[in-house]
């Protein structure tokens, strides 16, 4: 029996509406809902071991952002008792409700590894709500559970959707849902990627690229009642 696409297409919505586990079934995107954030170079902060001059471990060459550091460089200022790293920060777009997302395309090459390549810093107890790290090609939760595997030598889009009013976590990659976690409670919260050092194990050198970083918000219109 023929079914209309009409059909089809009501189907679709009906799954969606039963679970979100189905989302690359009916053809939603991540960013789906979502109002784009426009991005200037003011909001684009760049954090660097602070004796290293910029351009020894950054460069943005045609809209690709190089990130690179060692495993023995300075932390990002002089006192800091944190691990090195090179790091985009995203600047002016702080938040500390609502729903927010960031994504970018990212490039990890064989060998980097013990290095969180995108964070939410911030949280209610603790310095952040989200570590994405890499160990050996695999793409894993602060060090714990694995969000995916493979990621060496090929870009791929990630998408990480903070709800902070329902405190959850969402990470897609190439589109495809892959963890969902509970947050670490509301504080001052904003995104970074890059590399940073976890706190032990990493390789020597670390590197990531990174491509159409976007930051997005999901504008929620509350009904009043009469």
């Amino acid at each position: 029996m023929e079914i209309s696409h009409k059909r089809i297409s009501l189907l679709c919505l009906a799954l969606v509406s039963i679970s979100s586990n189905i989302w690359v079934l009916c053809g939603a995107d991540p960013t789906d809902g979502f109002t784009l954030v426009p991005l200037t170079d003011r909001n684009i902060g760049l954090q660097k071991p602070y004796n290293m001059p910029l351009d020894d471990r950054y460069s943005y060459n045609d809209g690709v952002r190089s990130l690179w550091v060692y495993t023995n460089d300075k932390p990002f200022y002089k006192g800091s008792g944190t691990r090195p790293r090179t790091e985009v920060r995203i600047k002016g777009y702080d938040y500390s409700s609502g729903v927010w997302q960031f994504e970018g395309y990212a490039y990890v090459p064989k060998g980097t590894s013990g290095v969180t390549i995108m964070q939410i810093h911030g949280a209610r107890k603790g310095a952040t709500t989200l570590q994405l790290r890499i160990y050996n090609g695999d793409m894993k939760y602060y060090k714990f559970e694995v969000v995916d595997t493979d990621m060496y030598d090929k870009w791929f889009r990630l998408n990480v959707i903070h709800n902070v009013d329902e405190g959850m976590l969402t990470v897609f990659i190439d589109g495809v849902k892959k963890f969902v976690k509970n947050d670490q409670g509301p504080g001052d919260l904003y995104f970074k990627c890059g590399v940073y050092a976890a706190p032990a194990n990493s390789s020597n050198y670390m590197e990531s690229k990174w491509k159409n970083i976007k930051n997005l918000q999901k504008m929620i219109m509350k009904m009043s009642t009469l």
